[in-house]
């Protein structure tokens, strides 16, 4: 598949979604970080669920410092791993207010450094709050890619390198909410709606399966 092919389907997906952003609810930039941390193998759905009451107390992450971590557990108890990701909150939270006043650093690296935040978490935050050009590879990016073509990868972690490599940052920029809707709404694990894609003819998997309908 070359440049402009490729270019071409995340055009597509995009103008799907067009305006759409991060389904994950919050109010504030540390809000997002946590509900992105508890996102992980976790729907969103069930973080929306179980957030209020927590976002409710807590705004900022200085908040964090006057919750114990018994505390964070209970509110967070119903998502998984909920005991490591109340950790992971709230060390992150005394590490915010302690070395950077609250602000979450828009730098990768840096933000990497915090507890449970690896690649995938840093991309969506950065992405989100600072309009950065990157993607956090989920599992929706990366079967979506796989089953279109663009890519041919085991690991979300090698379908975030090659992102990298196969798409400039203007693309990157505005291509992470659309894949990510269009893996969990059309291009979905199970069963996907082939029959009403708008890039079926492009992809891999259509004309591994539905051969037939491509004469």
């Amino acid at each position: 598949m070359n440049s402009n092919e490729r270019y071409g389907i995340i055009e597509v997906i995009e103008s799907l979604y067009s305006g759409k952003k991060i389904e994950l609810d919050y109010e504030t930039p540390f809000q997002l970080l946590c509900a992105v941390i508890l996102s992980a193998q976790t729907t969103d759905k069930q973080v929306n669920k179980i957030t209020p009451p927590f976002f409710a107390k807590i705004r900022y992450s200085e908040d964090i410092l006057q919750m114990p971590l018994g505390e964070i557990e209970e509110h967070l108890k119903y998502v998984n791993f909920f005991r490591n990701k109340s950790r992971f909150i709230k060390e992150t939270g005394t590490i915010l207010t302690q070395k950077h006043n609250g602000i979450i650093p828009n730098d990768l690296n840096w933000i990497q450094s915090f507890p449970g935040v690896g690649i995938k978490t840093a991309k969506v935050v950065l992405s989100v709050l600072y309009d950065m050009p990157y993607v956090g590879v989920d599992t929706h990016i990366h079967r979506v890619l796989n089953r279109i073509g663009i890519v041919k990868t085991k690991t979300p972690e090698e379908t975030d390198r090659k992102i990298d490599i196969l798409f400039d940052d203007i693309i990157k920029q505005k291509m992470h909410h659309p894949l990510v809707l269009f893996g969990r709404y059309l291009c979905i694990a199970r069963k996907p709606k082939c029959e009403i894609c708008p890039i079926q003819k492009k992809c891999a998997y259509y004309r591994a399966h539905f051969w037939w309908k491509s004469y």
